[in-house]
């Protein structure tokens, strides 16, 4: 189903890139925002260490004290994930906030620079880990100077509550976010296949009969499309024409010797031969309806007009003819319930069509030919019925059978087989029935 959609196709890529981007997007936003909140929650650790280091004080005896402990409640509350450490290098004693109880902060071996602010993980208290921020100072005292080492550390696991957090508020967002987008993708895709749309219903033109060239603005990506499309036609309607010339220079070729041979049919009539005349006659009349076919084959327009024809106006100049054929000349012609019906097809393949159908119906007409107008959802067209035998028993169903060839439909000949394709090749269709006349009635629709 994707392979077969352009529409869906791009769909699903710019969802699929979309989805990649939106959680490439988050991962971002997610790692972003920890180096934030490492930053931030770095200088809440170096606050803490000024103000351990203004509070520091060595007594003569180099006992550490602080003048007043950071005010921070966490200090104060046992493994409460905030913790501070004093520790004299010199005498090996410390001063611990009561967060850390009787545990001591395991703080790295090496030595910081003076003033210098060091940041290290180690392992606290219950297996947790730690972010610790330490300073190095050195105190100057009667006794000599006091290198102390400094140290305030935080529990990662609020860092990693907070960046948990801040992913649960921001993957809504982001799932928002990504269903604009891809509602935008839709209008954007929309829009550019929209171009597409004209391209199809100047085909359909085309294929309609009522244009014969893609005569359509387009975007620049598309134009190449449309004049290779436009070039196609060209060649196809050069070799459409050629084949026709061909077909109609064969058929024009054929009728010469056909001719010679009607005058040898009468010759051998002349001669009394008349069993031998019919049979060549009947040879000849069936090449000569073959011929027939193929002119008009080579002829007829290929898709519908758009001007409408006047059925009555065309089936009157039929008749005008018939009427001086011996067939014609028995029979009635009532062409009164055509009214003012007109059909989208070229005169010439309409003249066509009810020549052969009236000359049928003309040649098995008891002494009536009658044509109506026909009405279907849809579609319009006429009846050509008369009051004959109508086709041999089983011959109708035959006729409608896939695969079977109209011009051996019994009594219709070879007539039947030119109006199908002269309807067919207007979209149109051909049925045969039974005619409340008793007869054949032969029913022509095209779309309306």
């Amino acid at each position: 189903m994707i392979a077969g959609s352009l529409r869906l196709r791009l769909l699903v890529l710019s969802a699929a890139v979309l989805v990649v981007a939106t959680v490439a997007a988050g991962f971002g936003l997610t790692g972003l925002f920890a180096r934030h909140l490492e930053r931030r929650i770095g200088q809440e650790l170096d606050t803490h260490l000024q103000q351990l280091a203004g509070a520091l004080r060595i007594d003569a005896d180099g006992a550490l004290s602080l003048a007043r402990e950071p005010a921070d409640p966490r200090f104060a509350r046992v493994l409460g994930g905030l913790y501070w450490q004093v520790r004299d290098e010199a005498t090996g004693r410390d001063l611990a906030s009561r967060s850390l109880w009787e545990r001591r902060l395991d703080l790295p071996s090496d030595t910081p620079p003076a003033g210098g602010v060091h940041a290290h993980d180690v392992a606290g208290p219950g297996g947790t880990e730690l972010l610790v921020h330490e300073r190095r100072i050195v105190v100057p005292t009667a006794g000599g100077d006091h290198a102390i080492r400094l140290a305030v550390a935080i529990d990662r696991a609020e860092l990693d509550e907070l960046q948990a957090g801040f992913a649960r508020d921001l993957a809504p967002a982001l799932a928002i976010l990504a269903m604009i987008l891809l509602g935008g993708f839709a209008l954007q895709v929309g829009a550019g296949l929209r171009p597409l749309g004209p391209v199809r219903a100047a085909l359909a033109d085309i294929r309609a009969g009522r244009s014969r060239r893609l005569e359509v603005a387009v975007p620049a990506e598309v134009a190449p499309l449309v004049a290779e499309v436009n070039s196609l036609l060209d060649a196809q309607e050069r070799e459409m024409a050629k084949a026709r010339d061909r077909a109609a220079d064969l058929a024009h070729g054929m009728k010469t010797p056909l001719t010679a041979l009607a005058a040898d049919v009468r010759k051998l009539r002349d001669r009394g031969e008349t069993e031998i005349a019919d049979a060549i006659d009947d040879v000849a009349e069936s090449m000569r309806r073959h011929v027939e076919r193929e002119l008009v084959r080579a002829r007829v327009r290929h898709g519908r007009t758009s001007t409408p024809t006047a059925v009555a106006e065309s089936a009157d100049a039929v008749v005008r003819v018939l009427v001086r054929t011996p067939e014609g000349a028995r029979v009635s012609f009532d062409l009164a319930g055509l009214g003012d019906l007109a059909l989208p097809i070229d005169p010439d393949d309409l003249k066509e069509v009810l020549g052969n159908l009236l000359d049928n119906a003309a040649r098995n007409a008891r002494g009536l030919v009658r044509m109506v107008c026909l009405e279907e959802p849809g579609r319009r067209g006429f009846a050509v019925e008369d009051d004959g035998s109508g086709l041999p028993s089983g011959s109708q169903s035959a006729v409608a059978g896939r695969g079977v060839r109209l011009d051996t439909a019994g009594g219709a000949g070879l007539g039947l087989a030119i109006v199908d394709d002269v309807v067919t090749a207007n979209g149109g269709a051909l049925r045969l029935g039974r005619s409340d006349l008793g007869g054949l009635r032969v029913s022509v629709t095209l779309p309306a």
